[in-house]
């Protein structure tokens, strides 16, 4: 008898979104059908047209035809087999390559470097006390700003690209203007420590840009009016150091501390909403799934350079319409990194508890990034090794290994596609989300890589460090 003739030819599937919703009623399916064949089905089941997907049955990718991604032996005639889509990036960014430029410039260590939310400016700050702009064009210094009298530890660029903000070792934050490299305003004082990390109240809260909170090492976040300059709330609560502070769509910000605490803040009367516990030492990192859409913002890399305009009401509606694409039941996810080694998955608008503890890191945990897409949690340690995890559950999926020295930064391509990671032994290292392997290891620095940033247009990587040196590099 013929083992082959007696396997079905069809099963009964369903088709189902990563994120659970169940999607048109099960159907007949032949084994043989290809990937191609279930993303034309998938598209007219959820009337869209040509939009790309990745299919998995039980984890297992479809990558030729379903009979190879199914174990068909254990197939039960009954069963109606699961397959879950996943919808990628439209557009596809190259992974650079190459150096096209090492810009001199900087007197001592670059220790930030960060593209403007379009992608089409670039800035860093120094341990020589300046920030500088770039001209991606020409790939030469534009502007330096002399303002600050001590190193610049943090820069942000507002959510509609027309400001920058920067913070020293002193506590001073000011803000730039990108295209006459002039002061903006009265310099911000208020600190009596240095400041940790900037972040901007989001484009759909209010695309007027006025509002920037601060966290420092004096243990408090400050919420400031930068037209006026001046602190219009104090978030006290902390009773040690402040490390980061994000501001989140949904109005809350979230600060992380050396106490070992996170703490949930509602950004219009500064109430604490709660205090997330859990970690064994300082908590140095955090993420939220929603980073990336509201660093972007109104911006899309690709599709707004076909539909250009300046009225901040279309605007804010784009910008609003992207973030609950990227974030459909409003629940942002928050991602902890620590110096106990361990990652803590939390949903802070309404759970004390964390959904996950992540464990396998040998030493600190140093950064953490939601992908864009926010299916995939990176994080850096100074274990020499880039971990990946599942955003939704926490669950480990592989460790990406190649550098030999603590790894200190990451940046995603904006497509998903692509991880790079900075390190202490002077590279940069991309790595390919397909494979889960080394794409391309980038050598070129002097010394130790503190800053890296991928320019939202995917075009430009920009990278610096000890070395003093500004690399721009592109494929």
């Amino acid at each position: 008898m013929d083992i082959e003739n007696d396997l079905p030819i069809c099963v009964q599937a369903k088709f189902k979104s990563d994120t659970g919703e169940e999607t048109g009623s099960p159907l007949d399916l032949p084994l043989n059908i290809t990937k191609e064949q279930l993303t034309l089905i998938c598209n007219a089941l959820l009337k869209e047209e040509d939009k790309p997907f990745l299919f998995f049955v039980k984890d297992v990718e479809i990558t030729s035809t379903l009979k190879e991604a199914l174990d068909v032996d254990k197939l039960n005639s009954e069963e109606v087999v699961e397959i879950i889509y996943q919808q990628q990036a439209v557009f596809k960014v190259r992974a650079v390559t190459r150096c096209t430029s090492s810009i001199p410039g900087h007197a001592e260590a670059v220790i930030s470097t960060n593209f403007s939310p379009s992608g089409k400016h670039l800035a860093s700050g120094s341990g020589d006390t300046t920030v500088r702009f770039w001209d991606l064009q020409t790939q030469t210094p534009l502007h330096v700003c002399k303002g600050h009298t001590n190193w610049v530890l943090c820069i942000s660029w507002s959510p509609d690209g027309l400001k920058l903000a920067s913070a020293c070792k002193q506590g001073r934050i000011i803000l730039w203007d990108p295209i006459s490299g002039n002061q903006i305003g009265k310099t911000m004082m208020g600190h009596k420590q240095w400041v940790t990390a900037l972040a901007w109240e989001p484009y759909i809260r209010n695309p007027e840009c006025r509002k920037l909170a601060s966290s420092s090492k004096d243990g408090d976040v400050r919420i400031w009016d930068t037209t006026m300059g001046q602190t219009i709330l104090s978030l006290t609560g902390h009773s040690k150091a402040v490390t980061c502070v994000k501001w989140g769509g949904t109005g809350l910000i979230y600060t992380s501390s050396q106490d070992r605490t996170i703490k949930v803040w509602r950004s219009e009367d500064g109430i604490l909403c709660r205090t997330l516990e859990g970690h064994a030492h300082w908590v140095n990192t955090l993420a939220l799934s929603t980073d990336y859409i509201l660093r972007t913002g109104p911006f899309h890399p690709i599709l707004d350079r076909l539909d250009y305009t300046n009225d901040k009401k279309v605007l804010q509606q784009r910008a609003l319409e992207r973030y609950e694409q990227t974030c459909p039941q409003g629940e942002e996810r928050l991602v902890s990194g620590s110096d106990d080694f361990t990652l803590f998955l939390w949903l802070p608008e309404k759970e004390k508890r964390p959904l996950a503890r992540m464990t396998g890191h040998q030493q600190l945990v140093n950064d953490v990034k939601f992908s864009p897409d926010t299916r995939i949690i990176a994080s850096a340690s100074f274990d020499k090794s880039v971990k990946l995890w599942e955003s939704t559950t926490g669950k480990f999926i592989t460790t990406l290994r190649g550098h030999v020295q603590a790894v200190y930064m990451l940046a995603w391509s904006s497509d998903s596609r692509l991880l790079l990671s900075s390190s202490a032994d002077s590279t940069l290292k991309v790595w390919n989300m397909k494979t889960k392997k080394l794409e391309l290891d980038l050598p070129g620095h002097a010394d130790e890589v503190y800053a890296v940033d991928w320019s939202p247009d995917g075009m430009y990587v920009a990278s610096g460090g000890k070395d003093k040196v500004l690399k721009l590099w592109q494929h």
